[in-house]
């Protein structure tokens, strides 16, 4: 899901809403997210899931291409873990993976 269908589906299920109020009710709760992160915060949505950063340290790398040895730095990746809710609710999918994914 892209998040204009996001806003799409949302000012579907809730018409009170307008789509300019919609794309402002996303655009904050993501910027939230964004700035709590930024901030080195973590970020937990209950029965969604955590948003948090995972320190990566200096190592050496390859291009893929070339074969040669690259100096990859040091960063801070964010990364998302389930909740115990979405993972129970995606655990019920069928096994078919119903998109190909390239």
């Amino acid at each position: 899901m892209t998040r204009s269908e996001l806003i799409t589906r949302l000012t579907s299920r809730y018409p009170q809403l307008t789509q300019k109020d919609t794309e402002l009710v996303v655009a904050e709760i993501l910027g939230a997210i964004q700035t709590a992160l930024a901030q080195g915060n973590r970020v937990e949505i209950r029965g969604f899931g955590t948003f948090a950063l995972i320190y990566r340290s200096p190592r050496i790398g390859r291009n893929p291409k070339t074969g040669k040895s690259v100096s990859v730095p040091e960063k801070w990746v964010p990364h998302f873990k389930a909740g115990k809710t979405l993972r129970e609710r995606v655990d019920r999918l069928p096994l078919e993976p119903p998109h190909t994914f390239v």
